[in-house]
């Protein structure tokens, strides 16, 4: 039919159906007035849309043999008051003109309704190839629902769909997009201003896992979950009655603000507590109150999100049948987590709660705990008591978890979670869930204190040296670390009582060091962290610090170097730890000039206070003196290096390195440079050349096609712009083969640099003949779970990549390979392989990681790699 014989509708039909659109939402809302029902309201107002677009397509008929689905959250049936109506018109074929002009029709008519739709017009084949492309698009088709058109078209969308499915990559795909999702809202659901939607712990998080669990057959809604055994019964009340309070806060929100908003903004939280008919009571006001009943659901959806993630996971990959391997009598690794040899482990020995954290820190092969060990743990909390807390073993315990080299931050935030350290250290409870009322802090009290401890811990690691280079170096020369983190879970305890909260916490941590039994010196000095936790901030931004009285003062409050210096490291972590938008660079050269200038009034050193760094500097001009080398031929060549080459390399390391490009900082050629490692077999392989993009693919590449296993790996970019990498490599043959091999290294390696053409493609080494072929056949057996960690660093200028997986001939050139596919450039890495894991991290940057989307893509191309 001609396009000119269409007749439009009738101007007066359309309005009568925006009216009565109007008045049966109206009506709905008023019944959930009347009942709170958050479920009874969404599935009406989507059958109030249901219908409405039956009587639409009336007017505006769908293009021939087409069908019309809704899609998203309104096709699982449930649809909020401001939300989007997301749709899928289904056409048989490409579409028309005169398709294309029904289509526009439709959906400029529900935009007159004033319905706001999502719309998608698509063939079954474009949605397969779309679905493909976009994991949000699969998802959204996967609750595709039937509402007018064509059946037969909807029949074989449904198979398609179903039979293009693949649950394992679907599963995975889900799993990077939440980690991506919970990256964004920095891995906590306790933000001052949450997303009831979008954030940790929230109705997303519900989601995903029904998506998942759907996916992969397991049911569509809770009680199916459990009754596939993924749940209890118990966990799943509790899950559908969190998520009931979600749906009634969003939809409150809706309503309130007349519009799509899931952010419980500070602006509303005072009107959301008087629907709730929450009154102030006391020195708390009625929005705290609230906002800590979220936390606490979010808290639940969080730990239970664990568990049943790793549940589904287990059900999908399967792992060949293993014995448990046992830690000690009480505790076993079972598919690197762990668990306990008896499932009344925690009620039969309590002093068993805290052991399995520090279990978790001594274990690094252990990677999570199993669902039952979460599970016991959680139910085992309220065997906390009095006595528990006086019991010495427990006490002793805990001190013992904070001193641990690693894995505290972990420990600490899944002791919280758990409820355990809430009720082992009574004050801490009181500050679960306290909002922080200022302009500052974006966290609640104990997720900011728990911040500030990971910032602490993150002084200590050398692939977190370029964020704060003199934090870096300072607690270097500063011994027991875990006297600040101690002061660090002590300096806000007592927000929200009312008074001096730095007195108030001095007072806790005053009474927690005697019934801990700590050193005299030591408790003073978490005291007095406490005490003036605020202080050097204070002064540093408030004083004049040009004025000697000024920095003479602030000497005489800390009374020597190492108060000074661990009141500088937790003054920096704790500003650190209240928003990511607080810290800037002013305010951090402010801290450092005041630091400074009290360590000289304290009578101290030069302005430079790296004892250990400047030990293995001397060290390595010592080496170099041996070898003829004046005191300062390495000044030019280390002006270029920053404090994070020096943490990651020792003296006769820096030594070797200096003595053979001292005279080469602005090498135009590349310099390669080998040797017998020094300590261990293998090579030792340095590379010096003005850095590109290609140039680890390149090297990696080499070193894969001359069957060099790469153990370690040490990637470096001066300030400059050279590249300083080297590699301990091992190859087949005796001690004196390896030998060999030193001089045609260096020339192969150098040759290949010089080159500007694409590198030609290597076959890969076969299994078999790969070096480290025992290793992969081992990895086979006893398989590792691939794991890719992607994080912004703390300035937000580079992203933090951690891998783990087997080890495997050619993996790190595979790697390398892929971040040159997405424009992924390499800054700094640390690449280590430990027996037949691999534990690397990378220090990248590159504009596709800035997207939401091709960063998943370049997270899903690295986790096939890695498998």
């Amino acid at each position: 039919m001609p396009l000119a014989d269409h007749r439009s509708p009738a101007l007066a039909d359309v309005q009568a159906l925006r009216s009565t659109l109007r008045a049966e939402r109206e009506q709905a809302i008023a019944t959930f007035r009347s009942n709170l029902r958050a479920d009874g309201l969404l599935t009406e107002l989507r059958r109030i849309v249901d219908r409405t677009l039956l009587a639409l397509i009336g007017m505006y008929p769908l293009p021939e043999g087409a069908a019309l689905a809704a899609v998203g959250g309104y096709g699982r049936g449930e649809l909020y008051p401001y939300s989007d109506v997301d749709i899928l018109i289904l056409l048989k074929q490409a579409p028309t003109d005169e398709d294309e002009s029904r289509v526009s029709n439709l959906v400029t008519a529900l935009w007159d309704l004033g319905l706001e739709p999502g719309h998608s017009a698509r063939t079954i084949d474009e949605c397969i190839s779309e679905a493909a492309k976009d994991i949000t698009v699969e998802t959204a088709l996967l609750e595709a629902r039937f509402l007018a058109g064509s059946r037969p078209l909807m029949r074989a969308f449904d198979t398609a769909t179903r039979g293009s499915l693949d649950k394992r990559a679907f599963f995975n795909a889900k799993q990077l997009e939440m980690q991506q999702r919970h990256t964004k809202y920095h891995f906590t659901p306790y933000a001052l201003e949450p997303n009831c939607k979008e954030s940790p712990g929230g109705l997303r998080d519900l989601q995903v896992i029904l998506w998942m669990a759907r996916a992969a057959g397991f049911g569509k809604n809770w009680n199916e979950v459990a009754r596939a055994g993924l749940l209890t019964a118990d966990e799943a009340r509790h899950l559908r009655r969190a998520e009931q309070a979600f749906k009634r806060l969003r939809i409150e929100l809706h309503l309130l603000t007349k519009r799509r908003e899931d952010r419980v903004v500070f602006d509303v939280q005072t009107a959301l507590a008087a629907v709730y008919g929450i009154p102030t009571t006391g020195p708390r006001r009625a929005s705290e109150v609230l906002m800590q009943r979220y936390y606490w659901a979010a808290k639940l959806v969080t730990q239970l999100n664990t568990i049943l993630v790793q549940n589904i996971e287990d059900r999908l990959f399967p792992r060949p049948g293993e014995e448990a391997l046992s830690i000690d009598d009480d505790f076993c690794n079972v598919h690197d987590r762990l668990a306990t040899h008896r499932e009344d482990a925690f009620e039969r020995n309590p002093t068993l709660i805290l052991r399995a954290f520090l279990m978790m820190q001594q274990h690094p092969e252990l990677k999570s705990m199993s669902a039952g060990t979460l599970r016991a743990l959680w139910h085992a909390r309220r065997l906390i008591d009095a006595q528990f807390r006086r019991n010495p073993v427990n006490k002793h315990l805990f001190l013992t978890i904070l001193q641990q080299p690693r894995g505290i931050v972990h420990e600490l935030r899944r002791m919280n979670d758990l409820s355990i350290l809430p009720r082992f250290v009574l004050p801490f409870r009181r500050i679960v869930g306290q909002m922080q009322h200022d302009l500052f802090h974006a966290y609640t009290v104990d997720q900011h204190i728990l911040m500030v401890v990971r910032n602490l811990r993150r002084f200590t690691m050398p692939e977190h040296a370029h964020e704060y280079p003199l934090c870096s170096q300072l607690i270097a020369n500063f011994d027991r670390h875990w006297l600040l983190y101690l002061a660090a879970l002590f300096h806000d305890i007592a927000k929200g009582r009312g008074g001096d909260h730095s007195v108030l916490g001095a007072a806790e941590m005053r009474r927690f060091s005697r019934d801990f039994g700590m050193d005299k010196a030591d408790a003073e000095l978490v005291e007095f962290l406490v005490k003036h936790h605020l202080t050097f901030s204070s002064v540093a931004q408030k004083q004049d610090l040009s004025d000697p009285d000024v920095i003479r003062q602030m000497a005489a409050v800390v009374g020597d170097k190492r108060h000074l210096t661990a009141l500088y490291l937790l003054t920096v972590a704790d500003i650190r730890g209240t928003s990511p938008k607080v810290w800037n660079a002013w305010k951090g050269k402010l801290l450092e000039d005041l630091y400074l200038m009290t360590r000289q009034a304290l009578g101290g050193d030069a302005p430079d206070p790296t004892a250990i760094l400047e030990n293995r500097k001397q060290e390595a001009v010592r080496i170099l003196r041996l070898y003829g080398l004046s005191d300062d031929a390495q000044a030019a060549f280390w002006k270029e290096l920053d404090v994070a080459y020096f943490l990651r390399h020792e003296a006769p390391d820096i030594a070797w390195q200096t003595r053979h490009l001292y005279k080469h900082v602005r090498t135009p050629v590349p310099i390669v440079r080998a040797r017998v490692a020094p300590v261990g077999e293998g090579l030792q392989i340095v590379v010096y050349l003005k850095d590109r993009p290609d140039l680890f693919a390149r090297i990696v590449g080499y070193f894969d096609e001359r069957r060099l296993s790469i153990q370690d790996a040490r990637i470096h970019t001066t300030r400059h712009g050279w590249a300083l990498d080297s590699f301990i490599v091992l190859a087949e043959g005796s001690p004196s083969e390896q030998r060999s091999l030193l001089s045609l290294v260096e020339h192969e390696l150098k040759e290949l640099l010089e080159t500007t053409s694409p590198p030609t493609a290597r076959t890969p080494l076969s299994p078999s003949s790969a070096t480290g072929s025992r290793q992969s056949r081992q990895s086979r057996m006893f398989p590792i779970t691939p794991q890719v960690e992607l994080r912004p660093d703390d300035r937000g200028q580079a992203w933090i990549l951690g891998v783990t997986a087997a080890d495997r001939s050619g993996l790190l050139h595979a790697m390398a390979r892929t971040f040159a596919r997405h424009g992924v450039n390499l800054k700094t890495a640390k690449v280590m392989t430990l027996g037949e894991r691999v534990e690397d991290t990378f220090l990248i940057e590159g504009p596709s990681l800035s997207n939401a989307r091709t960063q998943i893509q370049f997270e899903q191309e690295l986790l096939e790699v890695l498998a």
